[in-house]
């Protein structure tokens, strides 16, 4: 490709509302343009990008024995109300209605077509197992669609689906899958982590994350550096202590805490560690009653030390809490006959389910709200001033120095990016759609369903955020724009130079490099400026003067500095470079 005739379209400065590196530099580099919230047109320098994340993608799920489909966009409404995720699912899922005033759905995700598809098709035992793959545009209608493509609203997703006559099967479906993506992560030469994950709206019993590894990701990666233990946040087991309760030293006080409503502000006023001071979460649940339209609620507090944070996914698994929200400040008052920041188990008004941390029920002599502006009470002990938590779980977030779960190491935490996810279903889909087969005993059996997802618009952003320096971006050599750019100095004044860029371009097209000519006649600073912040990994200078001495000069995006190589060696070096 020459530039020339190539679409390029620089930014000095990025759009005021790119917060975050992968959205600046895409922009500033015209990779994208915003049209709306949330939604971009893929300019030609990023859609190539976005082509090559595709096809390695479309290459190891080939070889892994998914065949590749195409399933709409827009979908019935029909099949999402045979699941119940049409109505469970919240205000993401953009629903539609034709003419007809028949509903419809834009596809986030096509558990409910791929279903339908099997069911339609597989009538034996014979015909398992099948795993059908597309890439396509899905959309989620994000409240605060951000940083870019990496939370938009429209966005392009690989999903695979596999369907096998057993759980025994599926599990090897799963695993192939999982074998499968690590090939894909590597050949993108990103630093990644696999981390066990909860499944979340998808549903299902095993799950797996695959993260780049990156300063600026919203996820939490807990791992552990001496084993190979990693989860995400939600999924992190925080382990019971093994510490047993120390007896009682103090007498239970009720302490005036002027002003005092965080568990950091009154540790600090009474001298006292914040890991000894205990925070009351007031959650609740509501639930039909046998009246119509009249709703039950129920409140419940939530004890944890000082110290740590709610880990709402595990709170929400906890028996009667699915489908938790915070109390309002009116329900808290009724229980609790006081504003927030004084709460605690003792002196309630109303009762409340107690739920408690693990770390909680062995604390001894602990601080807690007394239920009254301005106290809290010190000197609190289980079986002496309140009864013996009867609900005791780990509804925690881990912290770095944590055992780790697997009993080899203490826990570390690191931040991430999701751009994969692998899920083992089971029959939470093909159940609700009657989507059968006769087994080898002759009777019915459920589908057993495997879903696995990458985010291809997503992974671009990803790379960025993890490869990419104050002049720009820094791509990977599988997933660049171009992969060489051949720089020559004012070719317009002098023929030998841009004689020797055209017979050097024209040899490496035909070894197969992805190279682009610069022929824009642009003075070599902002040319330079240009590729750098495009970040195309290999860049060749081929000036005048250096040619008259014989040589031409080499730059790795990442290299400080170009280094002087003989002109006949230049193909060389780079087919060396790239391994052809």
């Amino acid at each position: 490709m020459r530039a020339s005739q190539f679409y390029i379209s620089t930014l000095k400065e990025a759009p005021a509302d790119a917060e975050i590196a992968s959205h600046q530099l895409m922009m500033r580099a015209g990779m994208i343009k915003k049209l709306g919230a949330g939604i971009y047109s893929y300019m030609p320098m990023g859609l190539r990008v976005i082509r090559k994340v595709e096809a390695i993608v479309r290459d190891e799920m080939n070889k892994a024995g998914a065949v590749e489909m195409t399933m709409p966009v827009i979908q019935p409404a029909e099949l999402w109300q045979e699941t119940g995720r049409f109505t469970t699912n919240g205000p993401e899922l953009m629903r539609i209605q034709d003419r007809h005033g028949r509903d419809f759905v834009v596809q986030p995700t096509s558990e409910e077509v791929a279903t339908d598809v099997m069911r339609q098709d597989i009538k034996s035992y014979k015909q398992l197992p099948k795993n059908i793959y597309q890439i396509q545009t899905k959309f989620r209608d994000e409240r605060r669609p951000r940083f870019g493509l990496m939370r938009g609203r429209e966005f392009i997703m690989k999903d695979a689906y596999s369907f096998d006559r057993d759980e025994a099967a599926a599990k090897v479906s799963y695993q192939g899958m999982a074998a499968a993506y690590r090939k894909i992560f590597d050949r993108f030469g990103l630093q990644y982590r696999a981390v066990a994950a909860d499944s979340g709206a998808i549903g299902g019993d095993l799950s797996e994350e695959f993260q780049v590894i990156a300063a600026t990701g919203e996820d939490a990666i807990v791992y552990c550096p001496t084993s190979s233990y990693a989860a995400n946040m939600e999924k992190a087991e925080a382990l019971a202590p093994t510490d047993e309760r120390k007896t009682p030293s103090q007498a239970m006080t009720q302490t005036a805490t002027p002003g005092k409503s965080t568990c950091a502000d009154v540790a600090e006023f009474l001298g006292f560690p914040l890991a000894s001071t205990v925070k009351s979460l007031v959650l609740a649940t509501d639930t039909p009653s046998d009246k119509i339209e009249v709703v039950k609620t129920q409140v419940w507090l939530l004890l944890l030390r000082g110290d740590h944070d709610m880990n709402e996914v595990k709170v929400g698994k906890i028996e009667g809490l699915a489908g938790f929200r915070f109390a309002t400040v009116p329900e808290i008052e009724d229980h609790f006959g006081c504003k927030p920041g004084y709460l605690g188990p003792l002196n309630m008004l109303k009762p409340a389910k107690l739920v408690v941390d693990r770390e909680v029920a062995v604390m001894a002599d602990w601080v807690c709200g007394a239920n009254e502006a301005d106290f809290h009470i010190t000197g609190v002990n289980w079986g002496r001033d309140l009864p013996e938590p009867e609900v005791v779980a780990d509804i925690r977030n881990v912290v770095a120095g944590d055992a780790s779960p697997d009993g080899k190491g203490l826990l570390a935490i690191e931040r991430g990016i999701e751009i994969g996810h692998v899920f083992y279903l089971g029959t939470k889909y093909s159940k609700p759609m009657n989507a059968t087969f006769l087994g080898d005993n002759g009777k019915p059996q459920f589908l057993e369903m495997g879903c696995y997802g990458i985010g291809i618009t997503r992974l671009p952003a990803a790379a960025i955020e993890q490869n990419h320096d104050a002049k720009g971006m820094i791509w990977p050599d599988a997933i660049a724009p171009f992969t060489v750019v051949l720089c020559p100095i004012s070719p317009d004044r002098f023929a030998n130079v841009k004689a020797a860029s055209d017979t050097l371009y024209a040899e490496l097209l035909a070894a197969g490099v992805d190279v682009i000519l610069d022929d824009r006649n642009e003075r070599p600073g902002a040319m330079f400026a240009d590729w750098e912040l495009i970040g195309v990994p290999h860049r060749i200078t081929i000036g005048d003067r250096g040619l008259k001495e014989g040589h031409v000069e080499y730059q790795h995006r990442r290299d400080a500095a170009s280094t002087q190589m003989a002109t006949a060696d230049a193909l060389n070096l780079i087919k060396g470079k790239l391994g052809l």
